[in-house]
């Protein structure tokens, strides 16, 4: 059965074209999804134009499981579910069973399909040492990771640092729980204990000199497209040592997804959907992503295979 999927193109707007292409063949350990919403991230549209022409892209999805893993693991056939795996921009995706989440009644599908890569990799980096009355910088704290991110370490009891590149980027994020917003890093005057860094360049460079005996830094990201030049000895550090940690955990992610779910049904946690529309507006979300007027994530709604039936809040 052939299906419709955002393939790679690169000389396509956004690099990214629809096609027909044969549906999924899962292997035992994967679940079969239709797809009813997919969300973008922003370094996925900016890696599209360098991968293999005909790519099925994406890895954030929600739907409904229309195959249960043979193996006998992950949901039953019916359930309303959030999946983070390869080839997700399609009506319907193979994923590994470990890598999806029942979304809890209650929660949208569109809402749930923001989820997977920014608020795992929120979620995940923020466990690299105890945040409970610790310092936390966030940088790039508008974009979907940092807005989760913000929520996540004040759930966590940390002093929360949220920082944007301009004052009409930083609004809202008082309210999701930053106890400060600040411009670049204006004004951050004391050492922090953890630093979530999603623009590189010569802003990480000047984080590092903010980073206190024992800190750490986990590089997210590199919006600024710049190289990061240390000076000579600029690394050095009296007292416990300082760290730079790569993030790259893209595995396993179904109790990480349970865990995000539980905060959102819960009330706890809000999915910062800023741009949402019909996927054959793709190009449209793609490029108001890359220059960076989406606050929070871009979701998009997913046209459904022929003679399936929308799922209601979904």
């Amino acid at each position: 059965m052939s299906i419709r999927a955002l393939v790679v193109d690169p000389a396509a707007p956004a690099a990214l074209r629809f096609e027909d292409v044969d549906g999924p063949v899962p292997r035992p350990h994967q679940a079969v999804i239709d797809v009813r919403h997919i969300s973008l991230n922003r370094g996925e549209i900016a890696a599209a134009p360098r991968l293999a022409p005909g790519t099925v892209h994406g890895y954030d999805a929600s739907g409904i499981v229309s195959q249960a893993a043979a193996d006998g693991s992950g949901p039953a056939v019916g359930t309303r579910v959030v999946a983070f795996g390869a080839g997700a921009w399609a009506q319907r995706m193979a994923v590994d069973a470990d890598s999806v989440a029942e979304v809890p009644a209650g929660v949208d599908l569109a809402d749930a399909a923001a989820l997977p890569m920014a608020g795992v990799t929120a979620l995940r980096t923020l466990r690299a040492v105890p945040i409970l009355g610790r310092r936390v910088l966030i940088t790039g704290a508008a974009g979907g990771v940092g807005r989760f991110a913000v929520q996540l370490a004040a759930l966590g009891g940390a002093h929360v640092i949220a920082s944007v590149g301009s004052a009409a980027r930083g609004k809202g994020l008082a309210e999701l729980g930053a106890h400060e917003v600040v411009i670049g890093l204006e004004g951050v005057d004391r050492p922090v204990d953890l630093i979530l860094d999603n623009v590189g360049g010569s802003q990480l460079v000047a984080a590092w000199a903010l980073l206190a005996p024992g800190g750490n830094i986990q590089n997210i990201g590199w919006a600024s497209d710049e190289p990061a030049v240390f000076a000579p000895y600029s690394l050095f550090s009296l007292g416990a040592s300082k760290s730079i940690n790569s993030f790259g955990d893209a595995t396993r992610f179904g109790e990480d997804l349970s865990t995000l779910l539980s905060f959102v049904a819960g009330g706890r946690l809000r999915p910062e959907v800023g741009w949402r529309g019909p996927w054959e507006r793709i190009a449209d979300a793609a490029r108001e992503l890359l220059d960076r007027r989406i606050p929070g994530k871009a979701v998009l709604d997913v046209s459904p295979l022929r003679g399936e039936r929308p799922v209601e809040n979904g």
